[in-house]
């Protein structure tokens, strides 16, 4: 609850206070982020994408003030599976002038029961909670707080004790990201250290996130949004969700990434374009999907995924054919268009760094090894000879 002494005043929370989002849907409560337009979400109703990009991993308020205290009223999302470990409540990252300052949570709202077993879920209403920063400098500043990157977050009301303000545009190239729930962050510690986040404060530009959990799937709908959504450098990661989902066959895989870059070429034809083949995973990388939650890891308490697929047929997908099929389309294509780059993913983390940073559920990185895949993707992207080397200004560190 607001402070009466402070005499907060409120301030209507609308597109240009909020960066990293592509559509915003008004509600009975307030204003629903999307990082995919209504038009996109409306091509394939499926609950799994629903709630990924819903999730606002890399969407923030942004605002230039001198208040001291800032208040802002929330409905998350919280979300439970039966028979897993209880998640955390989502975190929301304070950078003061791109530094992070504090952190919070918010309790209550609404929570979303998915029986992954059974396939159903069940949303039960709650109310708002709200999040406060009090004792900031009181000097002009640029304010961003970005919300949970886990945890469809519906904003509902913001408070401050001095004027708001848009942050005035600072150069900053936007990079548009596309990937899966490694991308969109799993298993991040909050959302300013996902690996797109961190990487993309090494690289000083401003960071549009469409990773998706559990659905990187070259769908069309994703690529049009994509050529339609203003961007200086662009990367697409692949893979991950092709092989686990056991979505298609070999034969359908080339053209559908074809299409998939034909269409955001339509848009961008000559931006930097970088595609990304996934880390190492040990259970998909010979072995094909679909994958399931492990039930023994599941009788002990943790999450954890198996590869179910047969090995021996060479018509399905594996990190391994992707990623060689990734380098083989890009250096096709990139004979007439020289802005096209590939990156190989096992440069991000590969079979060694598994050894010592291990993936928890045998699919996603924890926060380490976010950390470790940002420095090393800023080092062969944003520097030397890199795709988005000399493209970019105001290079930051890493902080925290």
């Amino acid at each position: 609850m607001s402070h009466p002494a402070e005499n907060l005043v409120s301030t209507p929370i609308s597109a240009e206070l909020l960066r990293g989002a592509l559509d915003l849907e008004r509600t009975d409560r307030g204003l629903l982020p999307h990082r995919l337009p209504a038009w996109a979400r409306a091509q394939w109703l499926d609950g799994q994408l629903a709630m990924a990009e819903s999730q606002p991993s890399g969407v923030r308020l942004a605002f230039r003030t001198r208040a001291t205290a800032v208040e802002l009223d929330t409905v998350p999302t919280k979300r439970v599976y039966p028979g897993a470990p209880p998640r955390p409540d989502g975190v929301y990252d304070l950078l003061l002038d791109g530094r992070l300052t504090a952190q919070g949570t918010v309790a209550g709202g609404d929570t979303l029961i998915v029986d992954m077993a059974a396939g159903t879920a069940e949303t039960r209403r709650g109310a708002p909670g709200t999040l406060r920063f009090a004792g900031l400098p009181s000097d002009l500043k640029d304010v961003e707080i970005w919300l949970p990157h886990n945890e469809t977050t519906e904003l509902v009301a913001l408070r401050t004790d001095a004027p708001v303000e848009p942050v005035p545009d600072r150069g900053r190239k936007v990079w548009l990201h596309h990937g899966s729930s490694i991308s969109h962050g799993s298993d991040a510690a909050s959302p300013t250290t996902t690996w797109p986040a961190l990487a993309a404060a090494l690289g000083g530009v401003d960071l549009v996130n469409l990773g998706f959990g559990g659905s990187a799937l070259l769908d069309p709908f994703t690529a049009r949004s994509m050529r339609e959504t203003s961007a200086d450098l662009i990367s697409v990661k692949l893979g991950i969700n092709l092989v686990n989902h056991d979505l298609m066959r070999l034969r359908a895989f080339a053209p559908a990434v074809h299409g998939f870059l034909d269409t955001i070429r339509e848009g961008h034809p000559t931006t930097p374009l970088l595609v990304v083949s996934s880390i190492h995973c040990a259970i998909h990388e010979d072995t094909p999907g679909p994958a399931f939650l492990d039930p023994d890891e599941l009788a002990a308490g943790r999450m954890g995924f198996r590869a179910t697929g047969d090995p021996a047929d060479r018509t399905r997908l594996t990190l391994t054919t992707i990623r060689a099929e990734l380098a083989r389309i890009v250096a096709h294509r990139a004979a007439a268009d020289p802005n096209l780059h590939y990156l190989d993913g096992l440069e991000l983390y590969g079979e060694a760094d598994a050894a010592e940073l291990p993936l928890p559920d045998r699919i996603h990185p924890d926060a380490a090894t976010h950390r470790l895949i940002a420095e090393r993707f800023a080092a062969l992207a944003f520097t030397g000879t890199g795709p988005f080397a000399d493209k970019t200004r105001g290079a930051a560190t890493i902080h925290g």
